[in-house]
């Protein structure tokens, strides 16, 4: 079974995360998976990506089990390369949150272009509570998309915040009943595709070229405290600690 299924009609195409039983966390292959979907050109009929979930759960981010042994080693987050895909996609994208989204379920919804959640959704970065940081690439897109007061609300503490919560700060675009979800989004979704293709795909690089200056922002430093974090003792603890359901005993090291 794909741990990712991808249909289209009528100039829309839905890419839906499909390990529901596993909360729908990123395993490598489904990263691979999904990095492949936002590689693949957009047909000439399309007009817009939706990104939805099966289950209760949108996505609960990396999955730890599969993750923990590579703590220790060097170099970029496995899913920067993924959200790096969707992010540049040419086509509008719309992420239809039903459930949770936390760590990288949070940062794969950002990504999208807009975000139309239930009211039974709840955002975060748990980073903190388990010893870890986000790379450069991931805390850029969240102080764009949610600015520098509520960026350090949901890394510094960690807490994931109410669909609701997650409007009011203007950082998603959409917030429904879990019933009336679908027709919330669809709102967005008929829109988009109604509008010139042309102009989406120019205003959509136009978005994405003229955010990127903090790219060339020097942050070796930056990444040498994130690779620092990423391999402590306090990482290794904080994992343990999640996935056995208690508190983590941090030490500072």
């Amino acid at each position: 079974m794909a741990l990712i299924d991808i249909e289209s009609a009528d100039g829309i195409r839905t890419v839906t995360l499909n390990r529901p039983e596993k909360r729908n966390a990123l395993n490598p292959a489904m990263l691979g998976e999904l990095h492949d979907a936002f590689r693949q050109a957009p047909t000439t009929d399309e007009r817009v990506v939706v990104v939805r979930a099966e289950g209760p759960v949108f996505c609960a981010g990396l999955d730890l089990r599969e993750r923990a042994w590579t703590l220790s080693e060097p170099g970029d987050s496995p899913i920067e390369a993924v959200l790096h895909s969707v992010e540049l996609y040419p086509l509008p994208t719309v992420a239809v949150v039903q459930g949770d989204a936390i760590a990288g379920g949070n940062e794969l919804a950002l990504h999208c272009d807009f975000v139309v959640a239930s009211t039974a959704a709840r955002f975060g970065m748990s980073l903190a509570q388990i010893g870890l940081a986000p790379t450069w690439f991931l805390a850029k897109k969240l102080l764009e998309v949610a600015g520098p007061v509520a960026s350090r609300e949901i890394l510094l503490l960690g807490d994931p915040l109410p669909a609701e919560r997650m409007q009011a700060m203007g950082i998603i675009s959409r917030v429904a009943p879990p019933a009336e979800l679908q027709a919330a989004a669809d709102l967005i979704i008929q829109r988009l595709a109604a509008n010139a293709p042309l102009s989406l795909k120019a205003m959509k690089a136009l978005l994405v070229r003229e955010m990127a200056f903090r790219d060339g922002i020097a942050h070796e430093d930056v990444d040498r405290l994130v690779e620092e974090a990423r391999g402590s003792g306090d990482a290794q603890e904080g994992i343990a600690a999640r996935l056995d359901r208690r508190n983590p005993d941090f030490r500072g090291n």
